[in-house]
């Protein structure tokens, strides 16, 4: 996060917002800089791809479904962008760790023992790793002690949109993004590849809940996708993966998605129709 804030200084925030005097590398404007960049580029990410995979991507005849609730896209919305600065609290203080030095986040390819193998290998390890954090993390916050007052606002959509992706209690927003965080402070991780990372964790988070479930035959059952992330929302106790089944099938929790069985939300929209 020190590169984007190393621009926004350049660019913006020293010749144009912050006093002459206050140094760039002073605590307090590191953390109330990174608070702002934190949540317009939370913002901006949420709102720009959310807005283009429901106009492009998201089958809209899902809004004919029995269990899609009134005005539910503006409700996703709402309570996204409500979420959104309270979940950004944890978050720049973990970035803030970052950009004071305490993580293992590297400028160079030279600085990685292995060199571009390096960067390809950490972007593969970051996956699984933050896939099994996710999974066991989400897993955990479906327990009766945790559901009810972090997880179950999430689970009122039952028929997502893209919009859905990001409307979290700020609680479990966070919980489940600790994962993305954690990462470069016990492994070495090339700093734009890292901000790369953290720009696809949030497309994909908004693509599972897109409508759209189509996937390769081949990989019908080893990418996590909308097909599994929705039969998740109807069925609440399968499919907590975010990427991968494969912690759902090493867990007991992996369940064949309906829509690859003729028996999704279209079936049942279709069924409907004939009726």
């Amino acid at each position: 996060m020190d590169l984007v804030l190393d621009v926004a200084d350049r660019n913006l925030l020293t010749p144009y917002v912050y006093p002459a005097g206050w140094p760039e590398s002073e605590p307090f404007r590191q953390l109330l800089s990174l608070f702002v960049i934190t949540n317009l580029g939370a913002l901006t990410l949420y709102l720009l791809f959310g807005t283009f995979s429901y106009y492009f991507i998201f089958d809209h005849e899902l809004k004919k479904h029995p269990q899609f609730l009134e005005n539910q896209v503006r409700r996703e919305i709402v309570y996204a962008v409500r979420s959104l600065p309270w979940i950004s609290v944890p978050t720049v203080a973990l970035f803030f760790a970052e950009v004071r030095g305490y993580s293992k986040l590297y400028d160079n390819i030279q600085d990685s023992p292995y060199g571009w193998t390096g960067v390809f290998l950490s972007m593969l390890s970051f996956l699984f790793f933050t896939d099994m954090g996710i999974y066991w993390i989400h897993r955990g916050l479906h327990h009766k002690l945790f559901y009810k007052r972090f997880h179950k606002p999430h689970h009122v959509w039952k028929i997502a949109t893209p919009f859905a992706s990001h409307a979290f209690h700020p609680v479990d927003g966070f919980m489940q993004s600790l994962p993305y965080h954690i990462y470069p402070f016990l492994f070495p991780l090339h700093k734009v590849t890292y901000l790369g990372l953290y720009i696809f964790v949030n497309v994909w988070t908004i693509s599972i809940h897109d409508g759209d479930y189509r996937v390769p035959r081949l990989l019908r059952h080893i990418i996590n996708g909308s097909a599994h992330h929705t039969d998740h929302h109807l069925y609440f106790d399968y499919n907590y993966g975010q990427y991968f089944t494969l912690w759902d099938k090493i867990g007991g929790s992996y369940k064949s998605p309906t829509a690859f069985e003729g028996k999704g939300p279209h079936d049942y929209l279709r069924k409907l129709r004939e009726n």
